[in-house]
């Protein structure tokens, strides 16, 4: 089932692990080993969540590494989907 205009995992971690604990950016990339900078850029939703920070945050906040990345793919799915449009592919036939 596809998801409706899903949010940038970025937000995620802001709304959900971050402001929840009350910690800042600078607290935050302390604990996941990262520079603050690296961290406020995903959370800007300027960068995406690779899998060394999918394995960082799912450490952190006691979640699997998948439902990180998975959280990607979906938000950089949709997005492709809007800047493509309606896609004009023809279907190959299965050769067999």
């Amino acid at each position: 089932m596809k998801m409706h205009n899903p949010p940038h995992p970025g937000e995620v971690i802001k709304e959900l692990c971050l402001e929840p604990l009350g910690l800042s950016v600078t607290d935050a990339a302390r604990a996941l080993g990262v520079s603050r900078k690296t961290l406020s850029t995903l959370l800007n939703g300027r960068s995406g969540i690779s899998p060394e920070m999918a394995l960082r945050l799912a450490k952190a906040f006691d979640t699997s590494p998948e439902s990180w990345l998975n959280q990607q793919m979906q938000y950089d799915l949709w997005i492709a989907e809007q800047n493509l449009g309606e896609l004009k592919v023809e279907k190959l036939a299965h050769v067999g």
